[in-house]
């Protein structure tokens, strides 16, 4: 099911309301239920993604969890018995059908083997009883545009049951906005001897009072005078290996990007960097004295 759309599989949208999910469920249960295809393989396996499908968006922190990650992440962090724990398929199908319990059958076999049916998991019938991980906890952790070009570690404070835990982690470089850091076991205690749930660091990089960021390059803007542009002048320029000399050449427009190759942020997870931009501004004064003001008018007879 890795990869599947929850969503698709039960025909509904992603905004459908919990009765919404109900009815499409209901419908396609009846539709493909194997009382109804007698050792019909195809109708099996619908019948198991229909089930799981309802399993994951008729419980409000899995459904949660499968928007938040998306089908690939979520399956990374949910085995089959995460998905099925506390999903009692019997007392589901008799509320949604009437009647009391009732035996099932699959493939001309009796009873209702979980073990078979669901890939080896072991569906126990009290699910009271079975061990349930724990939740997960989502943290923002704001950073540097700094940390981000260097990487370092950092130590985090966060409420866990009321209580003030403490945690070290790892800034990876080049790490973007929004991304999240995993730290396992470091969420809520589980249920029942069940494991504890994560700790997720959702990155949130602060603004900076010099560079802006798209994606692993950097701008940084700069303004010159009017007759620097016309004659050409050199900057100091600020990157992140410290202050760079650049030359604008005579006759530089407005706006102009000089580019400074491999000065960006280190791309995540894999070699070189991005480039840094100085984009150069060309400072126009609000008032000038009587005699600029002869010069320019010169300067505009001359067609300048």
């Amino acid at each position: 099911m890795a990869g599947k759309d929850y969503y698709s599989i039960l025909g509904v949208s992603k905004n459908a309301s919990d009765e919404e999910i109900k009815r499409a469920y209901r419908k396609l249960a009846m539709k493909y239920h194997p009382d109804r295809n007698p050792n019909k393989k195809e109708a099996e396996e619908r019948f198991k993604e229909i089930n799981e499908a309802y399993a994951v968006l008729s419980d409000k922190e899995k459904r949660k969890q499968y928007d938040t990650f998306g089908a690939e992440g979520f399956h990374q962090r949910f085995t089959q018995e995460d998905i099925f724990r506390g999903f009692d398929l019997d007392e589901i199908l008799s509320s949604l059908f009437g009647g009391g319990r009732r035996e099932f059958r699959f493939g001309g076999r009796s009873g209702f083997d979980f073990g078979d049916f669901f890939g080896g998991q072991t569906f126990y019938k009290d699910m009271g009883r079975m061990p349930q991980k724990g939740e997960d906890i989502i943290y923002e952790l704001p950073i540097t545009l700094e940390e981000v070009a260097f990487g370092g570690e950092k130590r985090v404070s966060y409420r866990k049951n009321g209580k003030l835990e403490e945690v070290s982690v790892k800034i990876p470089k080049g790490i973007s906005d929004g991304k999240k850091l995993r730290l396992a076991g470091k969420g809520l205690e589980g249920k029942n001897g069940g494991p504890p749930g994560d700790l997720y660091l959702q990155i949130r990089v602060q603004d900076h009072p010099i560079y802006i960021r798209e994606g692993d390059d950097l701008i940084v803007e700069k303004e010159i005078k009017f007759s620097e542009a016309l004659l050409g002048t050199t900057l100091e320029v600020p990157t992140l290996e410290g202050i760079k000399k650049v030359k604008i050449p005579p006759g530089t427009q407005s706006h102009t990007k000089m580019r400074l190759k491999g000065l960006g942020l280190p791309h995540f997870q894999r070699e070189g960097r991005g480039d840094e931009f100085v984009k150069v501004i060309i400072k126009v004064p609000k008032k000038v004295t009587e005699k600029a003001k002869r010069l320019i008018q010169e300067l505009a007879g001359e067609g300048i």
